[in-house]
């Protein structure tokens, strides 16, 4: 079992990779495995979380790279940018992790949130694709 203690500097080169869901990205403590079969045991500080393309190092010298797993998210889209901007600040305001592109929010399926943005006038699907929420203003930025 590997073990990973520490996050790997952004100019090494990764061996492996780590397919891992958002709530699985939000422990700093977790037995995972690697996506070419390889027992992982990470433990990074408390309060770490991981993003989408970060890389770990493991005591022995393998690098892995973290990538967001596709799961069962909703999308909304606007043509209209102020109710875009709306529906981003009633997310945020109930804590929602949101992911927030040009053209489209995300945030884990949810039917209640569907509803709301729908009444606000959003188009909501259910699709399943990566979940990269944006880190929020206070958490420690990483180089990926």
């Amino acid at each position: 079992m590997l073990q990973i203690e520490r996050r790997a500097n952004p100019e090494q080169v990764a061996t492996d990779t780590v397919t891992l869901f958002y709530d699985e990205r939000k422990k700093s403590r977790l037995r995972a495995r690697s996506d070419r079969g390889v027992d992982l045991a990470i433990m990074l500080p408390r309060g770490s979380s991981l993003r989408d393309g970060d890389l770990l190092a493991a005591a022995s010298g393998e690098v892995l790279r973290v990538r967001a797993a596709s799961e069962l998210v909703s999308e909304g889209t606007a043509s209209d940018p102020l109710l875009f901007a709306r529906a981003v600040y009633h997310l945020g305001n109930r804590h929602v992790p949101l992911q927030i592109s040009v053209s489209c929010l995300r945030y884990q399926h949810d039917p209640v949130l569907d509803g709301m943005l729908r009444e606000l006038g959003l188009t909501v699907v259910e699709k399943q694709a990566p979940f990269d929420p944006e880190p929020g203003a206070y958490a420690q930025h990483h180089a990926s």
